[in-house]
């Protein structure tokens, strides 16, 4: 069940560096929402804050609230590793276990996260659903027993989405899933977002405008003052104003390519 995130007054650290500051938004479910903004502003850092794994840095930690439908996900006694399997993360370039097949690349989660031994019937049928629902089934289903490193690019991303959605997670994360990718590849993957937007709440890092324009619901511009300033959140509205008539000037900017 897709579920809606609210982030007040979050703030990241690496060490002493601050990285972002003071960001607040509300990010809907069963839509996808895009982060966008030049490089160095933190969007994949806030990322990687709405499912713990910013803490995984060496002198990483945050202050502010994450709430995944009123639970405080940094809250005393919540456990990160099943912030992780709630909130799950695909990340820029594909990342398929190397040593797996393309079958246990899909079933690795479930086997981990179950609780139980799960019967190998029960194990072919959720491998064949998350290929399918990744698109990736017809492509792989007479090969399954090949490495996921066999794959191409394109395959190998669509074989983690599938990876990341067998865990049945609220929330898909994804940054900039499709920088590695080429064109077709890349088209496959929009297509694939808009298929999962019905089931989850997605937000998506991009440094691709076209790519923001055409797949999210919701955009969120990032910015900094100057290099070595933290991040900050601009705006965020729909991805249809955003576009076409932003609140702010910088905004603008940035859009049509003046700077960033």
């Amino acid at each position: 069940m897709a579920k809606r995130i609210d982030v007040s007054g979050l703030t990241a650290y690496y060490g002493a560096h601050k990285a972002i500051e003071g960001i607040s938004l509300h990010v809907e479910p069963q839509a996808v929402t895009a982060f966008i903004g030049p490089s160095g502003c933190g969007k994949s850092t806030f990322l990687r804050t709405l499912n713990r794994m910013h803490e995984v840095t060496p002198g990483g930690r945050v202050e502010g609230k994450v709430l995944l439908d009123n639970e405080d996900l940094y809250g005393p006694g919540v456990d990160p590793v099943a912030v992780r399997r709630t909130v799950g993360m695909v990340f820029q370039r594909p990342n398929p276990f190397p040593t797996m097949s393309i079958y246990d690349n899909v079933a690795a989660g479930l086997r981990l996260n179950a609780g139980r031994r799960m019967r190998k019937s029960e194990l072919d049928d959720v491998v064949e659903r998350e290929l399918r629902g990744a698109n990736l089934w017809n492509e792989v289903k007479d090969r399954l027993q090949r490495p996921g490193s066999s794959l191409s690019g394109g395959q190998q991303q669509r074989l983690c989405i599938a990876r990341a959605t067998a865990v049945a997670p609220d929330v898909l994360l994804m940054d900039e899933p499709c920088s590695a990718l080429d064109p077709v590849s890349t088209l496959a993957i929009e297509d694939l977002i808009d298929k999962l937007k019905t089931e989850y709440t997605i937000v998506i890092v991009t440094h691709n405008m076209q790519q923001a324009a055409r797949v999210s619901d919701r955009t969120a511009f990032f910015n900094l003052a100057a290099v070595g300033e933290p991040g900050r959140l601009v705006e965020v509205d729909s991805t249809a104003k955003i576009f076409s008539n932003p609140s702010v000037p910088a905004t603008e900017d940035y859009i049509s390519g003046r700077f960033g």
